[in-house]
């Protein structure tokens, strides 16, 4: 089973983009909802996160990893790759 990865962005944000580019680093597809595009789905996005209102927000197999820093985090921790082989 591959992993399911979606992450909710806006256009102009370096966060999401950081997020993004360590993502396409480690060669694994992802979801991306464009809020900004698609306004319906910040209320979406919001109760995913549990609150969570800022942008990006990450799930990884329907788990909320959280934002650009969580996951840079988890690199970091050598604990990203893990969940991104299930």
């Amino acid at each position: 089973m591959a992993v399911k990865i979606e992450i909710y962005t806006k256009g102009y944000c370096p966060y999401c983009s950081r997020a993004k580019s360590l993502l396409d680093y480690k060669e694994v597809e992802y979801t991306e909802f464009r809020i900004d595009k698609q306004r319906e789905l910040r209320d979406v996005m919001i109760k995913r996160a549990d609150g969570g209102s800022t942008v990006p927000q990450i799930f990884i197999n329907d788990k909320h990893i959280g934002g650009c820093d969580d996951l840079v985090a988890l690199e970091y921790a050598k604990k990203l790759d893990a969940l991104l082989e299930k």
